[in-house]
């Protein structure tokens, strides 16, 4: 096959294992307060997030993402009425949230007001005019800072964060204790979901370190997983419960939710795809059943 593009961005996935994606135009590289911030029109992706080298999320498949990460948590809370988002830059994750008409207010604080900036102006399918919502509160703060301070509490908690890199913004939002604060922001019977790295053999061990992180500080916890194209992987996440359960609704009663609450224009999650997502392949669940670290703030989590 011809080679249909000279310009290449090169993505270490892991410390041995190079991805590289080939790109029309660098539509924006600059750098932030916190952070390195690339846009790039790749050829089979679309226009692209990369915050510190890593992918964040791309036009083609950020549906998949996205969508997996907010939809499993909000159909197992029975009334969404309130949805904290820490991070979420590209305005996807709040788009997703608001798409259920249960909603009536949406926080979303992330701690690089620059980055926001960036998707707006180069991201607008990600986004889809959601910072414009009237429901929408939006702060440019430390998310722990702000959960701290607040005496709001929340139905929903949707941890959006980057890749917890050495000397990046968030290692310290994947920590026990900032878990703990989370369960202390939820309203009884609340719902969180994280973003919870790779989901793949020989590169586990964050994803299954997220997981019983979380188990050390709430009573349910539900580890699912979706292919991402542009990230080359398995991506894991966790859905983290007080009390309701992702696993005992049906794919009926998911559809029922997702439609009784106006979600009809979703292209990936559904009532099937829910069981799908949910159902680890053996050595999976063995790996992070297995797992006994905790994250603390004197054992961080770094990936590579």
């Amino acid at each position: 096959m011809e080679q249909s593009s000279s310009t290449w961005f090169q993505e270490y996935l892991t410390p041995n294992l190079v991805q590289y994606v080939g790109f029309r135009e660098r539509l924006f590289a600059g750098r932030t307060r916190y952070q390195q911030v690339e846009v790039l029109d790749t050829l089979d992706f679309g226009r692209t997030l990369i915050l510190d080298g890593k992918t964040q999320s791309s036009e083609a498949d950020e549906f998949v993402y996205h969508e997996a990460l907010v939809h499993p948590a909000m159909v197992t809370h029975p009334n969404p009425e309130s949805v904290f988002i820490a991070g979420g830059g590209e305005g996807a994750t709040l788009r997703e949230a608001l798409a259920h008409g249960s909603v009536k207010s949406a926080v979303m604080v992330d701690l690089d007001g620059e980055v926001v900036d960036i998707c707006r102006r180069f991201l607008p399918n990600h986004h889809r005019g959601a910072f414009d919502d009237p429901r929408v509160e939006l702060h440019f703060a430390d998310a722990r800072t702000y959960l701290e301070t607040t005496s709001q509490t929340f139905d929903v908690i949707l941890i959006d964060l980057p890749d917890p890199q050495e000397a990046g913004p968030a290692g310290m939002l994947y920590t026990r204790n900032f878990y703990d604060l989370v369960l202390r922001r939820l309203n009884p019977g609340g719902v969180i979901a994280v973003q919870s790295e790779q989901c793949m053999t020989g590169n586990l061990e964050a994803f299954a370190a997220i997981g019983s992180t979380l188990r050390s500080v709430f009573p349910g916890v539900f580890p699912y997983h979706a292919m991402i194209p542009s990230f080359s992987f398995d991506w894991g996440f966790n859905v983290a419960s007080t009390g309701p359960s992702p696993a005992e609704l049906t794919p009926d009663e998911i559809d029922g939710r997702l439609r009784d609450r106006g979600c009809d224009s979703l292209r990936s999650y559904d009532g099937r795809a829910h069981a799908g997502m949910f159902a680890l392949a053996r050595h999976l669940r063995e790996a992070v059943e297995s797992e006994t670290r905790i994250i603390t703030e004197d054992d961080p989590l770094v990936v590579v």
